[in-house]
């Protein structure tokens, strides 16, 4: 369990609250929950999550660590079609062996975690994980 609050008063007065129905072991300061790296400023009282660590694992797993990086998204011009999907069983076998729903799962998480910012992205592109293509 991780607990985040302004006053310390009150993570003490919880804590003793948790330690009388169960049983507890604290680990001190967190640098790290469910992989996601915290980063704090105590002067301000302000904190950072990152999920530097698992986009870097996630891209490494798709062989895209060299892929261009882009400041949006996905940009407002950029359409898919579901039009131009593999037109020949050897396109398809070709699409069949690229980890497109892993990408987008991994995409989701980093969504829900930490980037509200793909959620677009990973709506437009949730929709062709059955007929993907190249573009795509």
């Amino acid at each position: 369990m991780l607990i985040a609050v302004k006053n310390k008063t009150h993570v003490q007065k919880f804590k003793a609250q948790l330690k009388k129905k169960f049983d507890m072991k604290e680990l001190g300061e967190v640098k790290k929950i469910l992989g996601m790296e915290i980063t704090r400023d105590k002067g301000s009282g302000r904190f950072w999550l990152s999920q530097k660590n698992y986009v870097l694992k996630v891209l490494e797993r798709l062989n895209m660590v060299e892929a261009r990086l882009v400041t949006t998204s996905l940009a407002c011009h950029f359409k898919l079609s579901s039009k131009r999907c593999p037109q020949s069983p050897e396109e398809d076998e070709e699409m069949s062996r690229v980890l497109y729903a892993s990408a987008v799962e991994s995409l989701i998480y980093a969504m829900v975690c930490t980037r509200p910012d793909l959620a677009y992205a990973v709506s437009t592109v949730s929709w062709f994980m059955s007929e993907l293509e190249k573009q795509h």
